[in-house]
This record gives structure tokens, C-alpha cells and sequence, in this order.
């Protein structure tokens, strides 16, 4: 009997994750279903070597050509053409050999009776949960092509976003790779040349200049000892980031820093909205809406507080007086014209609104967050350069007592 492996997340929103048997797909979600979750992937497994029965589905295929993917999806089936159909013409004209492999085998799978958002599950490193679980109620809804169009939309908004993220991070990142490099040729080249005439010169050197050259002979004779101590202790933070309890402890350092932190909780909140304005607009429920867009935040804490309100909306509480109850993410002014929304029918297009409005303002915020970056990083780095020039210079204004 086939074995699958499966990611689901409970009505609270909590995420879990299992192995279980089963005759085919469709009986391993109904077996999900039935312990009371809502499957977001399922992936069948060889019995044997407890391994992916498809390895080739590990492979990733570009956020260009899913984005593709995905409008040209929906047009073809706003069009009235057959998803089977639409899905074969999309694997013939796929340019990339791995776009093309990943399209035949959604298709081929689609064929051989597995829905959409299972076919699609089989690729979690292209289709991230987010995706399959709007396509799966989209599915259900029977609005595939309108809840396609609606992901290609907010692909287009998301990649945008990100993309001014790391425009606004080029410029501090090169200055501080720059002032690494200065730093380390002085450290290499120039203060061993220095270190030598003045010790034939004997006499006691100021304090600031025998730091600065017990710090060159450091990284000079111990160098690679430096190198390999700096590389374990980013392979070990990397590891503890990577664990629930460290990730956490970075989220609420980061939550914590003054502008930093406001600019990510906007972040969180332009997704947040976007995702759920997108979803309630394609005529997602509710609640599944909710859980989808707490996935989409991108921050666990965040995601926690979210939901708790997801659970008190459970309970028949309006969404605005549950959002009210995380200030972090969603401030009073945003909890007010979602409660009007509510009364007026127009929940989706204000949340969309809101989401758009935000995103001009975190684009601002980047830019005043560099503008601040710059200078202070252009200080900091005249401050240690200037630092070793001084402490190196020191002596020569002393040299005639350095002499004696």
C-alpha cells in the first residue's frame, strides 16, 4: 500500500505534519480530513527507502516562470479551455527544460485523476503552501481561473515589493562590504610595515597603537584560525535560527528595534491584507481565508497573534474586533475601516486597498530606513579607519621620545 507524507494545519491555524497509508491520493486526504485537519500538501513516499517517490519534484523551477505559469493558466481556463488542455499546451511551449518537466508532470498527474492542488503539492519548492492551498479552494469553489488570476496578481505585487526591498539594501551592503575590505588591507598590509619601525625604534608605544597592532598580528599569524572560528559561528547561528525557538528570539529582537521593527510589522501587514482581500474577492470562506493569509505573513509571531484572532472569529466575533486585539500588526485606524467594510459588503476591495496604500508607505520607509543607513554606515566606517590612521600616527608625534 503507498505510503504519503502530509503537511495540514488544524482549525486554530496550528500547523502539523505526519506519514499515513493509504490506497490512493484521494483516500490519504480524506484520512487527513478525517483527524480533522486541512491538508496543504500531500506527497507519496517509497515504502522502502522512506524517501520522495519522485525525486525530480525536489527541483526548483524559477518565480519567473511560475508567475508565467500562472496567468497563462487562468487566461486559457477564463477562456473555457479544459484543464487538462490548458495544461498540455502550457508543457509544449515551456522554453526551460525544467519548466517543461514540471508542467508535463502536473499534467500527467492531473490526467491520472489527482486534483490540481495535489499535482501541484508534488512541487513544494515552485509551489509554495500559500499557492496550493488558494488553488485547492479555488478548486473547491469551483473559481479556479478567478483565484489563479487573483495568485498571478499578487505575485506580481509580491515580487515588486521584494524587489524594492533589496534595491534599498545594495547600497548599505556595499559599503559594508567596502569598509571590510579597507579594513582587512590595513590590518594585512599596511600595519605590519609600520610595526616593524617601530620596533627599532624601542620605547613604550601609546595604548591605542599597540591595540591596533596586537590586532594586525592576530588576524596575520592567526588568520585562518580567525576565518574558521567567523564560519563556525555563523554555521551555528544559522542553526539555531533555523529552530522554532530561535527563529522566534530573532523575530521579537527584530520587532523590537526602533523603525526596523515597524517597517517589518508593515511588511507583514501588506501581505496579510493583499493575501486575505485576494482570497475573500475569488469567494474564499472566511475562516480559510484567514488561515491562508496568516501563512502568507511571513512572521511567526506575528502568524501567533493572528491566530488567536482567527479563533475568535471561529466564535462569531466580527474580523475587526478580533484584529483589534494585535496592535502590533494592525493599528486602529486599519481595524476601523475593516469594521466599516464589514457593515458596507466590501471586505475584499478595502483589504486590497489597504494593502496598496501600505506598500506606498513601507516604500517610503525603506527610503528614509537607507537615507538613515548611509550616513551612519559612512561614519561607522570613517570612525574605525580613521581610528587605526590615528593610533598608527600617534607615534611619529612622539618619535623623538621613541628614538631616545
Amino acid at each position: 500500500m503507498p505510503a504519503f507524507s502530509y503537511k495540514a494545519v488544524d482549525k486554530a491555524g496550528r500547523a502539523s505534519s505526519g506519514r499515513l497509508s493509504a490506497d490512493s491520493r484521494a483516500a490519504a486526504i480524506d484520512q487527513v480530513t478525517a483527524l480533522g485537519l486541512e491538508p496543504v500538501t500531500l506527497n507519496e513516499v517509497a515504502s522502502e527507502q522512506g524517501t520522495e517517490a519522485h525525486p525530480a519534484h525536489a527541483r526548483r523551477v524559477s518565480r519567473a516562470a511560475v508567475q508565467a505559469f500562472t496567468r497563462e493558466l487562468a487566461n486559457l481556463l477564463a477562456g473555457g479551455v479544459p484543464l487538462s488542455r490548458a495544461l498540455m499546451l502550457l508543457s509544449r511551449e515551456a522554453a526551460d527544460t525544467g519548466a517543461r518537466q514540471c508542467w508535463t508532470a502536473i499534467y500527467e498527474d492531473v490526467t491520472g485523476g489527482s486534483p490540481l492542488a495535489d499535482a501541484l503539492a508534488r512541487w513544494p519548492r515552485s509551489f509554495p503552501p500559500v499557492y496550493i492551498a488558494m488553488v485547492r479552494a479555488g478548486e473547491t469553489g469551483g473559481f479556479l481561473d478567478m483565484v489563479l488570476e487573483q495568485i498571478a496578481d499578487f505575485q506580481m505585487r509580491e515580487r515588486d515589493l521584494v524587489g524594492r526591498v533589496k534595491a534599498a539594501l545594495v547600497y548599505p551592503i556595499v559599503l559594508g562590504v567596502l569598509a571590510t575590505v579597507v579594513l582587512t588591507f590595513l590590518l594585512t598590509f599596511f600595519i605590519p610595515r609600520f610595526s616593524g619601525i617601530f620596533a627599532d625604534f624601542g620605547g613604550a608605544l601609546p595604548l591605542l597603537t599597540r591595540a591596533i597592532l596586537a590586532v594586525s598580528k592576530a588576524v596575520t599569524q592567526h588568520g585562518l584560525m580567525v576565518l574558521i572560528v567567523v564560519v563556525l559561528v555563523v554555521v551555528l547561528l544559522r542553526r539555531a535560527l533555523a529552530s522554532d525557538s530561535g527563529r522566534r528570539t530573532l523575530e521579537r529582537a527584530v520587532l523590537a528595534a526602533p523603525g526596523l521593527g515597524q517597517t517589518m510589522s508593515r511588511f507583514a501587514l501588506v501581505r496579510f491584507c493583499g493575501m486575505l482581500g485576494t482570497l475573500v474577492g475569488a469567494g474564499v470562506p472566511l475562516i480559510a481565508a484567514l488561515r491562508v493569509a496568516r501563512a502568507a505573513i511571513g512572521n511567526q509571531i506575528l502568524a501567533d497573534a493572528v491566530a488567536r484572532a482567527i479563533e475568535e472569529v471561529q466564535h462569531g466575533t466580527p474580523l475587526a474586533r478580533s484584529l483589534a486585539n494585535c496592535p502590533e500588526l494592525f493599528p486602529a485606524s486599519v481595524v476601523e475601516m475593516v469594521a466599516v467594510a464589514e457593515e458596507t459588503g466590501r471586505l475584499d476591495k478595502e483589504l486590497v486597498r489597504l494593502a496598496r496604500n501600505y506598500e506606498s508607505e513601507l516604500d517610503r520607509r525603506l527610503r528614509m530606513l537607507v537615507s538613515l543607513a548611509e550616513p551612519a554606515l559612512l561614519f561607522m566606517m570613517a570612525s574605525i579607519i580613521g581610528t587605526v590612521v590615528i593610533g598608527m600616527l600617534l607615534p611619529v608625534f612622539t618619535l623623538q621620545d621613541l628614538i631616545r
